[in-house]
């Protein structure tokens, strides 16, 4: 199994920056991709960025140009460095990890991000 525990979270003023953290372990090895999902109160919950076991990264075109995932492979770690926030970024951060090997997908319990205006 693989365990998720993300931290950062917090308030910022808009036009501020954030930086989430998720640090992975378990079977580390079962897990092929990495990535940040929000959820909003009464919305669903949304991709925000991915990255591979071998670097290839996706992201929303909401969070294009502000937002960037990266991961150290040495601390089992992966990052969201969130640049000029948007009140419309508030939302519940989570920590996902995909496993083809388990079959399914593994969650962090989330971090909350509030950004104000």
């Amino acid at each position: 199994q693989v365990q998720l525990v993300e931290s950062g979270g917090g308030l910022v003023q808009a036009g501020g920056s954030l930086t989430l953290s998720c640090a992975a372990s378990g079977n580390i090895f079962s897990i092929n991709a990495l990535g940040w999902y929000h959820q909003a109160p009464g919305k669903q919950r949304d991709v925000v960025a991915t990255i591979t076991r071998d670097g290839t990264t996706t992201y929303a075109d909401s969070v294009k140009g502000r937002f960037t995932i990266s991961r150290d492979n040495a601390k089992n770690t992966v990052y969201l460095q969130m640049n000029s926030l948007k009140p419309e970024d508030t939302a519940v951060y989570y920590c996902n990890a995909q496993s083809s090997y388990y079959r399914r997908n593994f969650w962090g319990k989330g971090t909350l991000v509030t950004v104000s205006s």
